[in-house]
């Protein structure tokens, strides 16, 4: 019965009656680990965190598996575990590499990833930026080292297998995303999709932070009006510029419409099913967001700028089109060729939904299991 501990960055905040305010994506995933972990789990996060944004409220004995909570910084102790999960964004964490457990890391950014969410905050001058930018790079040379020694390493999409992979024999890939068999699109909903000629149906969510690109959507919807489209745009979300958002929908004819953030399975999902035709991302930097294949898992083909992950996933997929990074211009072409080109949506929508069930959460989870399982045994090939 091995012993696999997980540790991980989610935001956490205890509560005065006892209980605590986790990210529901985590708490599902963690769930997922301990219903396929043939052994024990237990997890480890730490306090600091102002706010959970998509999170709820639970008891410690309803999460159905053991969760440490620690004070901001406190140091992890890894005394009766057999394995180490931990994420490599976790600077902190890399020095797992060199003790008696071994630790599997999970990474998601890449370097440039990183370097180019500090060039995007605002909050920052030059000289904090500079100076992150040597910090992050000072912390990859760490990163790339703890992965040589590591017992295995997980990448969550494409750019990071292709950045990481050739550091450690046990290195594999995986695509995350919350979208069970259950939740993808049925056939009667794709047939009715197929069968809509209305306005095309763009749908947008996550957060409004400038490493998502929200800054780019009142533009590209300015642009569509202009060029005769006929469209709208529902955005699913808050962040720092929704007032910059409210702002710019104020002026497109109730063609942009902002919603506040909605439980995913049971709101998000069934929404989109029935509502909507294109995913619009606008996102310049290359982090896997599991909203590309959750996208497709409704039913719902994607656009956007050829970033690392989505450009490959395009590819790969056949489930939306690609367009140069930044381009907002192309974007829009793109958009108005898909209002006048419903076989191409639909066709695109079909591939998706091929795509996400072949690597649904039941699937991706299971081939996570089965790596950490092979990076117990002492025969794995570590370079």
């Amino acid at each position: 019965m091995p012993h696999l501990l997980m540790l991980a960055p989610a935001p956490v905040i205890c509560l005065p009656d006892g209980r605590l305010r986790l990210d529901v994506k985590y708490v599902e995933g963690m769930r997922a680990h301990q219903a396929m972990w043939d052994g024990t789990v237990s997890a480890v996060v730490w306090e600091g965190a102002g706010a959970v944004p998509f999170g709820a409220d639970y008891a410690p004995g309803d999460l159905g598996f053991d969760l440490t909570v620690l004070p901001a910084g406190a140091p992890v102790s890894a005394v009766g575990a057999d394995l180490i999960a931990a994420p490599a964004d976790m600077a902190e964490a890399l020095a797992l590499a060199d003790g008696p457990v071994p630790v599997v890391f999970v990474v998601e950014y890449t370097i440039g990833t990183r370097l180019r969410i500090v060039t995007l905050d605002r909050e920052r001058g030059f000289v904090r930026k500079g100076w992150s930018v040597l910090w992050n790079l000072s912390v990859e040379r760490k990163r790339r080292a703890a992965f040589r020694r590591a017992a295995g390493v997980q990448c969550n999409g494409y750019p990071a297998f292709d950045a990481y992979a050739g550091l450690n024999g046990h290195a594999m890939l995986y695509l995350d995303g919350r979208m069970r068999a259950g939740m993808m699109a049925t056939g009667p909903e794709m047939a009715a999709k197929a069968a809509y000629r209305g306005p095309l149906r763009l749908v947008h969510s996550g957060r409004m932070e400038p490493m998502k690109g929200a800054q780019d959507l009142v533009p590209v919807c300015r642009a569509l009006v202009a060029a005769g489209v006929e469209f709208t745009l529902d955005v699913f979300g808050t962040g720092a510029l929704e007032a910059e958002l409210r702002a710019g929908a104020g002026a497109l004819g109730g063609r942009l419409r902002l919603h506040d953030p909605v439980d995913f399975e049971t709101v998000l999902v069934p929404w989109m099913r029935g509502n909507a035709d294109v995913f619009l991302s606008c996102h310049r930097q290359a982090d896997p967001s599991c909203t590309y294949l959750e996208s497709l898992g409704c039913g719902v083909p994607v656009v956007g700028y050829a970033n690392e992950m989505w450009g490959r996933m395009a590819a790969e997929s056949a489930a939306g089109w690609a367009v140069p990074l930044g381009d907002r211009g192309a974007l829009v072409d793109r958009i108005a060729q898909l209002a006048g080109d419903r076989g191409a949506v639909a066709a695109g929508a079909d591939a998706g939904l091929r795509f996400a069930q072949a690597h649904g959460f039941e699937a991706e989870f299971s081939l996570r299991m089965a790596h950490f399982a092979a990076c117990l045994s002492p025969q794995r090939a570590v370079v």
